[in-house]
């Protein structure tokens, strides 16, 4: 079954976008993936095509209304198992490992926000999981689905050139990529470490994992503190050694 992202929005003209060039857009061009755009004023019920209204309890901007999203969500002929989104900067983080289990499963349906939010109503009735990529706010969901789309369709089988591609990039091992360097050998004087030119794939390994480790204790204290548990869980199980009948 063809990985299928559904998209329910005021602006479905933004889509494809960036999503229709480089590796996410010819995987899209060859039938890796589907995408699909609706438009949440075609389940307006008033000639004006109304999908907002005043927050309740007073306050500036609109809201989404409860009545005419759900009726766009139902109106999506959806799978039950198929993950319902909706992109929030009050939602989980959105993590490498949950792209993972996104890119897995059949595809998500992904509801854009704008205005001030959505009627809570409808994302409690219809199961909406909440998803941020990060803390700050944007106009609207749309730019944020369409990060959460190319995270999970350069996971998909034949979208990437080279299956490691995906496995020693940033967050795969809890830890941030290390650096690469590629030709000239030197440029403006700052030389590729030597190491690398080494041909010796045990050093590199090595010297590649400092540098990650290195990166990831200054930049995300946060990413590293989750790892000295698994590392001394590893350490110890690989540690452990049957004990000989004789040893008493």
């Amino acid at each position: 079954m063809t990985w299928r992202a559904t998209v329910l929005t005021l602006f479905p003209e933004m889509f494809p976008g960036p999503l229709g060039v480089s590796l996410a857009g010819r995987a899209l061009a060859s039938g890796l993936w589907a995408l699909e755009a609706r438009d949440i004023r075609d389940s307006a019920t008033d000639r004006h095509r109304s999908v907002d209204d005043t927050p309740a309890g007073g306050g500036p901007g609109m809201v989404l209304r409860a009545d005419v999203l759900a009726a766009a969500i139902d109106a999506v002929d959806a799978a039950a198992d198929r993950p319902r989104l909706v992109m929030s900067p009050r939602g989980r983080p959105l993590t490498q490992a949950r792209v993972a289990e996104l890119a897995a499963g059949p595809g998500p349906l992904i509801v854009c926000g704008r205005f001030e939010g959505i009627d809570q109503r409808v994302i409690d009735a219809r199961g909406l999981e909440e998803v941020s990529i990060g803390d700050y706010v944007l106009s609207g969901g749309e730019i944020a689905a369409m990060a959460l789309i190319d995270a999970c369709v350069r996971l998909l089988p034949g979208v990437m050139g080279k299956l490691e591609s995906s496995t020693d990039e940033s967050f795969s091992a809890g830890l941030l990529e290390y650096p690469q360097y590629t030709r000239p050998q030197t440029f403006e004087g700052r030389p590729i470490p030597e190491v690398l030119l080494s041909g010796d794939h045990g050093k590199v390994a090595a010297w590649r994992l400092g540098e990650a480790e290195a990166l990831t204790k200054a930049r995300r204290p946060d990413l590293w503190a989750a790892r000295p548990a698994q590392t001394i869980r590893a350490k110890g199980e690989s540690q452990k050694t049957p004990k000989n009948k004789t040893d008493g």
